[in-house]
């Protein structure tokens, strides 16, 4: 598919998705206003990738394809100077209600994250939760690089493609919340070659081996019994890393 014609795809999807939202919170506003953990422990990759950042006081970070703008939130409410983007105007009007929900002051901006409207090195810190996958990942790298201040990191939590089981699952059966897009692909070990070429350090850890079950099972008492399985699997076999459901990737400049 065409450049155009995948970004156009791209945002019907995401503007579809927010207008769905919006009328479900239409109906429930006070969902906007959210605790820091519910963001943070609503899967089991985001807190630790969120520590990957380090603090935040002060410094000028980027969401990167904010979606919804929980992460945005929490950003803030840690004491950064948070700019925000989507390619989806539905997604930046949910993040803009909920920062106004929430109190924080966070700048919206709508962009492709293959064509960034910001200066070089505008930011200390970059935050994207599944949005590199969508992307052409060798123009977005550079962007990324292009506008990360020397020194500064990027923390990208993206679903995994190296397990051929979890591939056939994810095209064959059905399981919540499973929409994608028509280009959408997981990141494999050809991407980590890409973005090394372009950053100093790239740095990838696989989350959810057993417990990528809690998709079908919930978050119940089992999968929190697998969770604990994996963390001692792959502690003691880190090439089971391999075989994740999703990966935590830092990159610093």
């Amino acid at each position: 598919m065409a450049a155009t014609d995948r970004l156009s795809a791209e945002q019907l999807f995401h503007d579809t998705q927010a207008l769905e939202r919006a009328r479900d919170l239409g109906r429930e506003p006070k969902r906007l206003r959210f605790a820091d953990a519910d963001y943070l422990d609503h899967e089991t990759w985001i807190r630790p990738a969120f520590a990957q950042l380090g603090k935040l006081t002060g410094l000028d970070v980027l969401d990167y394809g904010c979606g919804h703008g929980m992460a945005a939130v929490v950003m803030a409410r840690s004491g950064a100077r948070v700019t925000a983007f989507d390619l989806s105007r539905g997604y930046l009007e949910e993040a803009d209600r909920r920062a106004r929900a929430n109190q924080v002051r966070i700048k919206l901006v709508q962009a492709d994250g293959e064509r960034l409207p910001f200066a070089s090195a505008s930011f200390d810190r970059i935050w994207g939760n599944a949005i590199l996958h969508h992307l052409d990942l060798a123009s977005a790298a550079c962007e990324l690089r292009r506008v990360l201040r020397p020194g500064g990191s990027a923390v990208f939590c993206e679903p995994w493609g190296e397990n051929p089981l979890l591939n056939l699952a994810r095209d064959s059966f059905p399981y919540p919340c499973k929409q994608r897009t028509p280009d959408e692909k997981p990141l494999t070990r050809k991407h980590l070659v890409t973005l090394q070429g372009v950053f100093a350090t790239v740095q990838w850890r696989g989350f959810q081996l057993l417990s990528m079950t809690r998709r079908v099972l919930g978050s119940g008492r089992i999968a929190a019994g697998l969770h604990r399985c994996d963390d001692r699997l792959l502690s003691r076999f880190p090439s089971l890393q391999l075989y994740c459901r999703y990966v935590v990737v830092t990159l610093r400049r």
